[in-house]
């Protein structure tokens, strides 16, 4: 974690500038980094997620990923500098709706597909349990991610348990289960090959007939 002076500037599908100023840059032990000021909520104003690498050479940090985007950070001035080991982290603890949701789709995993079946719920990576491990119909490995309402970053967070369970398993596919998704998480799902499949609450409760819809 570093507080540095610094410009930033993004070279990949479009091309972004920030001018120099004081910025918080975290470089977290998955491989992201992100780029920070002192407004704007939660968000970064800049980012790359892993798998990427980083290169720092006289003062420039450059960071690439697979696609070959790229974040160059001119630094000016180090402020202050800053490592912590976080250790494992438990993963997010799902509220009500969210975890029964779960629990439904284990009991019935064929509903995600003819001829699913569940392997185990919540299976453990280094970096947080997936909520379903199943098996499609040809026996194909999937992973199965549920949300009350998608946005991109349950799309992010699906990519790196793929990444890291692909590593364990081999070939692995991705399915982001959830009750409503927005218009930006469709379309980044789609561009990584993550199926969407919309869940309805009731349904799976046995209160009405209507059935996941996949995208």
């Amino acid at each position: 974690m570093v507080i540095a002076r610094c410009s930033v500037d993004y070279a990949g599908r479009l091309t972004a500038h920030l001018p120099e100023a004081v910025r918080l840059l975290m470089v977290k032990a998955d491989g992201s980094v992100l780029v920070h000021s002192d407004t704007g909520g939660y968000k970064p104003l800049m980012w790359m997620t892993p798998p990427c690498s980083l290169l720092a050479i006289d003062g420039v940090w450059t960071v690439t990923n697979k696609g070959g985007e790229q974040l160059l950070i001119s630094i000016d001035e180090i402020l202050s500098d800053t490592a912590y080991e976080l250790g494992s982290d438990p993963g997010l603890v799902k509220d009500g709706v969210e975890k029964h949701l779960q629990e439904l789709l284990a009991d019935r995993c064929e509903v995600l597909g003819a001829g699913w079946t569940l392997v185990q719920r919540e299976y453990f990576t280094d970096i947080g349990p997936v909520d379903l491990l199943c098996k499609d119909e040809a026996g194909a490995h999937v992973l199965v991610e549920i949300k009350r309402h998608a946005e991109i970053d349950g799309v992010e967070q699906l990519t790196r348990y793929l990444q890291r369970v692909s590593t364990v398993l081999g070939d692995v596919k991705g399915v982001l289960a959830a009750q409503s998704f927005k218009p930006q998480a469709k379309v980044l799902a789609a561009d990584r090959g993550i199926a969407c499949v919309q869940l309805d609450y009731d349904a799976l409760r046995g209160i009405a007939s209507n059935t996941p819809t996949l995208f």
